[in-house]
């Protein structure tokens, strides 16, 4: 499952694309939200939070879920042009540091 948070697809935030992930996933293993809340150990209530895109949820419940599913939650490194300067920024800010100078095109003296 690869759901980008920043980069929403078709206009839908991650809870909405984790959301519909998660009832898609739930409806071709064919169980039902109280079936599901039982093999994953959390409440028929957090199931349904989570299918209805509820902002808040608790990361080891979400978990929990999301393995029952045999689905995975990935962290990585954006590639957004936000991403890229401040990766600028912190190497700039480690040859300061180490008192090198800064080689960048738009660096001041």
């Amino acid at each position: 499952m690869v759901i980008k948070g920043e980069d929403a697809v078709m206009g839908k935030s991650f809870p909405d694309q984790l959301a519909a992930e998660v009832r898609a996933r739930r409806a071709s293993l064919r169980l039902g939200q109280r079936e599901l809340a039982e093999l994953a150990g959390v409440s028929e209530r957090f199931v349904r939070f989570v299918e209805q895109g509820k902002r808040t949820v608790q990361l080891d419940s979400l978990l929990a879920l999301l393995d029952t599913l045999g689905l995975e939650l990935r962290v990585q490194t954006r590639t957004s042009a936000a991403a890229r300067a401040l990766a600028g920024q912190q190497a700039n800010g480690e040859l300061r540091a180490r008192g090198e100078p800064d080689q960048s095109a738009d660096a001041r003296p």
